[in-house]
């Protein structure tokens, strides 16, 4: 009871003898002392605001200038050439007459007229510097120049020089968002460019009469309809900041219908190899404080922008809704609710839901004060309200039901107190029954961990927030991210501080508890009320066991490989991301058959509230390299040389998406534009319907340097992943983590026979497959359909039907050769090779490679070293 007295500020009685009033001091105090935070708040946004609004120039520099400028009047020396004087003729004090004494003095009107040409200079000064400095950041030249070869104008514009352009121009100390005004925005392709570099695209998925036919479209489309919707477009980039992300944002996300688990969240893992400390509740103390101390200073700008090359400042707009936002489901779309401040965390925890207050006095609960909370979460036995376990399962559903759900039961009442504490929270936490992570000893353990965070139970993730935070009884975590407000690379930012700040600043004590001595006098947490009837609870039900089909579909495949990394890779001087890209090429063809369309996103961060593009990285530089490598005629000199010219080809691709010359966002806009005009386009249909199979991402890391990967190799991510985008395809996000380790996640269905999704029973990590279509792969004997046997240094084993076979190079086997690695240690086979193996024929492709053998055809030349 003394908990609650203390959470009323005041109390009264009515008495025979009168009005009893009792104050609580201790209540009064917390109400004013959260007054003074609001305030101080207010403060610095108000200061960091009027900054942000004078980059790059600054108070200092208006000081500077005034000083010059005045002291210049004391000398009798104008610098304004006149313009101090004509300043002080036209103001009102020097219009008025000599005999009124009620403005001011000569000196008075000086020095007056003297500060208004000074701010006057000053404020001119911001806007040209500003102005070049956007000229400045329009130059993506040096995105396009040869590895180590730079030209004098790049050299110019960002070089090492103390005279280089952007250093000058860009100003000294920048807030988080002061370049935002300086960004250029996102240029508007000619259509005509579009529709080529489309057309090229496409051509290696087609055949002769089908490409020919979309040729047909794509002209008439150019010629009549495309102008004509180009110049609104043009129109609206003339207008808006930035021309494609509010349609993005609208269309793709908070448009549709379907349900966003799997298909629109994404998810992100803990550290691979360490926990910090195996208890729940500490590490969940640690981490809500780190994740509260990342909030404070982004919200006061102290981060600095992300840079690309150290001086390339990149938009930042999307970490304005990392916190306090919600997505809330409407019948047509939905909308996000962003709030300024939230001083609570919404927790769930064994099917009922909490609420916990992160300050105390005006300032944050230290992490042993959060472990407390969360442990009384954690030990209280209280049972769930009826209803209130899977209740989380709407926002697992369609959005037009959990909308309508919403609406009729959740409008009033409790219920509407309980549902806003959630959807106003700072983000949303889970406290988990079920341990996860990554175990050597299990290989499907990270496939498990990732289908935990990704859709878990389908009721214990409040997939609407912004982010979940996932904490599991061992001590593991990992987060769960709603994709509208911003992307993956936002929440990868969040991540790394998170993670260094929980294990090289804050730590553990020898128990594992949180550092700390806990205040046991805190309010308890909050338990949420619910009053869900009948209806309410069938809602809940149907939504659960949409989503529970959907969660039950979903097959993934998540695998660390560790003989090279990008160090190997960079010494064939190959970019690492064109590496992957073609070997997902190179295995997809190989497990299919055929080629298809495929997305790789690249950011478009170099322009204002600038998102992503999409990267077409299955190209016919690509394709050639791959039927290279099933063609015994192509030697290894033909096919290194095929290889160099699908990745320098990929390359340019991405730089093109990059620099705002990509093809899908613009063909996608036009299309929006087709819409609102009421016209319809046979090309832009077909180009909008076309099903992406093939669905890759490569997740960011070290954008904040808090510790070096070198120095701390134990502290290497897991990275994190996304479902399958098409139901007949794959999803593929990979973590280039240091220089000797790439971890794989690999997302299917198992409902589709174009994928290699098998029941999970039995199922091996990554595994090795030999498909139907390449019949000269099969060992004699092997039944057609799908591999039954391979082989593991001669030891035959058995093999399921999985995922992905991975492109590899094996550097104890050959330095430099194409593999195929499969998941279980040693297996390994040479896919270009004539000869026989040692325990019987494969055919005229097929070697067996093993610890001395050296592959016949020479690949090594790969590393530029030919045997």
């Amino acid at each position: 009871m003394a908990e609650a007295h203390q959470a009323v500020a005041f109390q009264f009685t009515v008495t025979p003898d009168g009005v009893d009033f009792r104050l609580s001091q201790e209540a009064l105090k917390q109400i004013y002392l959260s007054g003074v935070h609001s305030w101080k708040k207010r403060f610095i946004r108000l200061k960091n605001s009027f900054l942000t609004g004078v980059y790059p120039g600054s108070p200092s520099g208006w000081l500077a200038i005034t000083a010059i400028t005045v002291g210049s009047t004391w000398v009798h020396v104008d610098l304004s050439r006149g313009t101090i004087s004509r300043i002080q003729r036209n103001s009102p004090p020097g219009r008025c007459p000599p005999s009124c004494s009620c403005y001011f003095n000569l000196r008075q009107q000086t020095l007056l007229s003297a500060l208004l040409f000074s701010t006057g200079v000053w404020i001119l000064g911001i806007w040209l510097r500003r102005q070049m400095l956007k000229l400045l950041l329009s130059y993506h030249g040096w995105m396009f120049e040869p590895h180590g070869k730079t030209s004098f104008s790049t050299k110019a514009w960002v070089g090492r020089e103390a005279s280089a352009l952007v250093k000058v121009m860009s100003g000294r100390h920048p807030l988080l968002y002061s370049f935002q005004t300086s960004l250029p925005k996102l240029p508007v392709p000619r259509v005509e460019d579009t529709v080529q570099r489309y057309l090229k695209s496409v051509q290696p998925l087609l055949d002769k009469e089908g490409f020919e036919q979309m040729g047909a479209l794509a002209r008439d489309f150019q010629q009549k309809l495309g102008p004509r919707l180009q110049k609104f477009l043009v129109l609206k980039s003339w207008w808006a900041t930035n021309y494609v992300s509010d349609w993005w944002e609208e269309y793709i996300y908070l448009r549709g219908r379907g349900p966003i688990m799997v298909n629109s969240n994404y998810y992100i893992m803990d550290f691979l190899y360490i926990t910090p400390t195996p208890i729940q509740a500490a590490r969940a103390g640690n981490c809500v404080h780190a994740i509260l101390k990342y909030r404070r200073q982004l919200d006061r700008e102290e981060f600095e922008p992300v840079m690309a090359l150290g001086v390339v400042p990149l938009c930042s707009y999307q970490m304005e809704r990392m916190f306090n936002t919600t997505r809330i489901p409407g019948k047509e779309a939905d909308s996000l609710l962003h709030l300024t401040d939230s001083r609570h965390l919404a927790v769930f925890h064994g099917g009922r839901f909490f609420k916990v207050w992160l300050y105390q006095g005006g300032k944050q609960l230290p992490p042993r004060d959060l472990e407390m909370q969360f442990q009384r979460i954690l030990d209280d036995p209280s049972p769930p309200q009826p209803g209130e376990l899977r209740l989380a399962a709407l926002t697992a559903g369609s959005r037009v039901p959990w909308a309508e759900a919403r609406a009729k039961f959740f409008s009033r009442g409790k219920n509407r107190a309980s549902l806003d504490c959630i959807e106003r929270a700072a983000f949303f936490l889970v406290l988990d029954e079920k341990a996860q992570g990554f175990s050597p000893e299990r290989e499907e353990s990270l496939s498990e961990y990732a289908k935990s965070l990704l859709h878990g139970r389908c009721y214990d993730r409040w997939f609407d927030k912004s982010f979940t935070l996932v904490v599991y009884p061992n001590g593991k975590l990992g987060g769960n991210a709603e994709h509208s407000w911003a992307d993956a690379p936002i929440m990868g930012h969040l991540w790394e501080f998170m993670l260094a700040t929980d294990q090289l600043q804050l730590g553990y004590c020898n128990g594992g508890h949180c550092q700390g001595v806990p205040n046991t006098d805190l309010l308890r947490p909050q338990r949420l009320v619910w009053d869900l009837p009948e209806e309410c609870i069938q809602a809940i039900d149907a939504a659960y066991g949409e989503a529970q089909a959907l969660a039950d579909e979903v097959d993934f495949c998540c695998f660390c490989f560790s003989a090279f990394g990008k160090g190997l890779i960079k010494k064939c001087r190959t970019s690492p991301d064109s590496f992957i890209q073609i070997a997902l090429q190179l295995a997809h063809f190989r497990d299919r058959g055929h080629f298809c369309l495929t997305y790789e996103a690249s950011m478009t961060r170099l322009f204002r509230e600038g998102r992503t593009e999409t990267v077409r990285s299955c190209t016919g530089e690509a394709t050639a390299f791959v039927l290279s490598m099933s063609d015994p005629n192509c030697s290894p000199l033909d096919r290194l040389q095929l290889f160099q010219e699908a990745a320098e080809k990929h390359q340019q691709m991405y730089r093109l998406a990059m620099t705002g010359a990509g093809i899908d966002r613009h063909l996608f806009c036009l299309y929006v534009m087709s819409r609102y005009l009421g016209v319809k386009s046979p090309f832009l249909d077909k180009v909008l319907s076309e099903p992406w199979r093939l669905s890759t991402s490569q997740t960011p890391q070290q954008q904040i340097k808090m510790f070096s990967l070198e120095a701390h190799p134990d502290l290497i991510s897991s990275g994190g992943g996304f479902g399958p985008v098409a139901d007949d395809g794959y999803g593929v996000s990979y973590i280039i983590a240091g220089e000797n380790l790439i971890t794989f996640h690999v997302s299917s269905k198992f409902s589709s026979p174009e994928t290699v999704s098998v029941p999970a029973e039995g199922r091996r990590g990554a595994r090795i497959v030999v498909p139907q279509h390449e019949p000269w792969k099969q060992k004699q004997g092997v039944r057609a359909g799908g591999c039954q046997q391979a082989f593991t240094g001669g030891v035959p084993h058995q093999a399921q039907r999985g995922p992905w076979p991975l492109l590899s190079l094996e550097p104890p086997l050959v330095k430099g050769s194409l593999l195929i690695q499969g998941g279980g240690g040693h297996e390994a086979f040479c896919k270009c090779c004539p000869g026989t193996d040692q325990q019987g024929q494969w055919g005229s492709q097929v070697h067996l490679a093993t610890d001395k053998d050296v592959c016949p055809m020479g690949l090594n030349s790969f590393n530029n070293r030919p045997t």
